[in-house]
């Protein structure tokens, strides 16, 4: 196995752990202030349901949003870049640092913390710029 590729796998399992953490975050919330909008998830537990989310149901739910515009778009270019044996070590570190922004940005998105909110953001925009220049690279490079 390729070092980038065993970088690009471990970086996956992490996102996809991040994103299960989002889900698990807004049920802690949802749990803890018996506090539902679904009439019958509210009926479980001899409630009514609630008009509006929690606060911060709401804000895991918009940074949720951002990672499925976000990651689907490194998934594609990571593994293309992986496929067509782009320049490993690149490659590992674009990996590498878009994962980092991004539980970075559900950190800091949650605390509501700017401007490192916005600053993750961009150096993940920017990993996934250089991972696609890699993969264009990789492509004009092919005989």
């Amino acid at each position: 196995m390729s070092s980038a590729l065993a970088v690009y796998a471990c970086c996956v399992v992490v996102l996809c752990f991040k994103m299960l953490a989002i889900s698990c975050y807004q049920g802690y919330f949802r749990l803890r202030f018996l506090a539902f909008t679904n009439s019958e998830d509210a009926a479980v537990f001899k409630r009514s349901a609630c008009p509006a989310e929690l606060p911060q149901v709401t804000r895991a739910m918009q940074a949720w949003r951002n990672d499925l515009e976000n990651i689907p778009m490194f998934l594609a270019l990571g593994g293309l870049a992986v496929v067509m044996e782009a320049p490993v070590v690149i490659t590992a570190w674009l990996s590498g640092l878009f994962t980092v922004t991004r539980v970075s940005h559900t950190v800091t998105y949650l605390a509501g913390i700017q401007p490192w909110r916005t600053v993750s953001y961009g150096v993940g925009v920017v990993c996934l710029i250089g991972l696609a220049a890699l993969v264009i690279e990789s492509l004009a490079t092919m005989p």
